[in-house]
Order: C-alpha cells, then structure tokens, then sequence
C-alpha cells in the first residue's frame, strides 16, 4: 500500500463502497474514542485482554536491544504470543458489549480510564527514570517470571469456564504461558546465581517489582461476580499456588522474596500510573491519526 493511499476520509467497503459503519471524529478529525459497558463478564475479559496487550507492548520496547540475538528474537516471540491472547479476548469482549466493536476498536480507540490493566505492566521495562527507577534486563526476566506464573494460573482455571469461548482462549493460552515460565525461570536463576553483580540487580529488579504484584491477588465486585457464575477464578483463590512456583525459582536462584505489599495499585479498576499514557499515546497514534484505515 502506497501513502497516496494509506488515509481513507470514509472506512470502504470490498468494492469501494463506503462501510456501514462509519469511524466518528473528533472536532480535530481523529478517530473519537468508544466507550464500553460495566457488566462483569466484560470487565473481566478486558482485564485479561489488557495486561497481555499492555504487557505485550512494552515488550516489544526490547526488540532490537537485547544482550544476545537469541534473546531479542525470544522476547518478540513472547510479545507475540501475548499480543494473539489479547486479540482473542478483545474479540470475545466486542462480542460481549454487543456494540459492534472489533478488536482494533477495543486496543486503540479507549481512553485511558477505560484500560484494565494490571498496573505492574505499564511501568518501564527498558529505559528507568527518575520516577521509575529499573530498565534493567533483571527487571524484564524477573516481570516476564512473575506474570507469566499469574497467567498461566488463570489460564489453567479458566479452561473449565462456563463461557466456551474463555474456555477455548485459555487451552491455547496455557501452552504458552507455560513456555513463558520455563523462559522466564530460566534467566532468573542464572541471573540470581550468576555474579555478585547480576544477583544484585536480579535483588534490586525482585524489590522495584513487589510491590505491584499486591493488585494481582486483591479481589473486587467484578471478581466476586466472575466466580459466583463460574466463569472465572477470584483473583485471591491464585495467590497461594503463585507463590509456592514464584518462591521455588528465586529459592533457586539465590535471592531473596520481599513480604507481602500493604500498597495495591489500581489499574485494574481503570486508575493507572503516569506511565500508561505515554504507552496509549504511541499504541494508538496510526489509528487516530488515520480513522478507519485497513492496511
């Protein structure tokens, strides 16, 4: 596709007509933002949708930069993974609105508030800052350790969900979440027990990280709703096995666990850091910029 012909003023049809559905603009000519229900079952699928997409997002931020090939080519391959479980979900969450919204909609055309992210994968992963200390490489594995262990929990109860179609995403999900833990386990343990120095940073990545993890087991009304109706586990019902397989490899890796957090974060309920709005800002720059486009 050319410039020439990459910007469409109105969405076309397959023979150049125009869409039924029309992308509505701002008073600048942007793609407007949508706005989503509040039942459970879609909140709930947009917080797992999120956290893969968000997750996924910062990622990619590694492509390029990696210690070794061989690792850049396996965090892209991650990012991968997780941007297909959030495609799904985002799917499955247009389905359950039952406004018509697809799947690039529901990822790039929300307003901050309106992500459910766990706030732990929108802080930085390779540039640290003032405020946000970290960009370390331990930072990656130990986030990539720790998330991968909480999704594939969930992914391993959703797959007897009453919703078939959670139930479908999470068979496959689970295949890979398992190879992200033996990936992510992996590069603790040699980073952990490697030298004094990786161990120290693989330590310090543990502390910046803990305290974002609370968000992870803190239960709410859209918890207490999914798991009335079987549909999903309470997000406290992981916290146990999670620890048992997080506290064995940082065991192996000779470094130490922090205790529990009394600080949970909000992202979850739609109240993010100041890190998740420069993330927006580059994810959805192309689709407001270009309203409706098809590449």
């Amino acid at each position: 596709m050319n410039s020439e012909n990459r910007r469409q003023d109105t969405p076309r049809g397959r023979a150049g007509e125009p869409s039924p559905i029309a992308e509505p603009l701002d008073a600048g000519g942007r793609a407007a933002s949508i706005t989503i229900g509040d039942s459970p079952e879609l909140r709930y699928v947009l917080r797992l949708a999120d956290t893969c997409l968000i997750h996924a997002q910062r990622l990619t931020e590694w492509c390029g930069h990696a210690p070794v090939l061989e690792e850049d080519i396996a965090l892209s391959n991650l990012a991968l993974d997780l941007l297909g479980q959030a495609r799904a979900l985002l799917t499955h969450a247009g389905a359950i609105d039952g406004r018509g919204y697809d799947e690039d909609r529901l990822a790039f055309l929300r307003e901050e508030r309106d992500y459910l992210n766990l706030t732990l994968v929108e802080q930085p992963l390779r540039r640290g800052s003032a405020h946000s200390p970290g960009g370390d490489f331990a930072d990656t594995q130990v986030r990539n350790l720790l998330l991968a262990v909480w999704l594939k929990l969930t992914w391993e109860r959703l797959q007897s969900s009453s919703d078939a179609e959670l139930a479908a995403v999470a068979g496959k999900a689970v295949k890979e979440a398992r190879y992200h833990v033996e990936h992510a386990a992996g590069w603790v343990i040699r980073l952990g027990d490697g030298t004094q120095e990786s161990s120290r940073r693989t330590q310090a990545a543990i502390e910046r990280i803990w305290p974002f993890t609370a968000e992870m087991f803190a239960d709410d009304e859209v918890d207490r709703a999914i798991s009335a109706r079987g549909i999903g586990p309470a997000r406290s019902a992981l916290l146990e096995p999670w620890l048992v397989e997080v506290q064995a490899v940082i065991d192996e890796a000779g470094v130490g666990m922090p205790g529990a957090s009394r600080f949970i974060s909000s992202g979850s309920r739609g109240m993010h850091s100041e890190h998740l709005g420069f993330v927006l800002a580059e994810m959805q720059s192309l689709q407001r910029t270009y309203p409706g486009g098809v590449w």
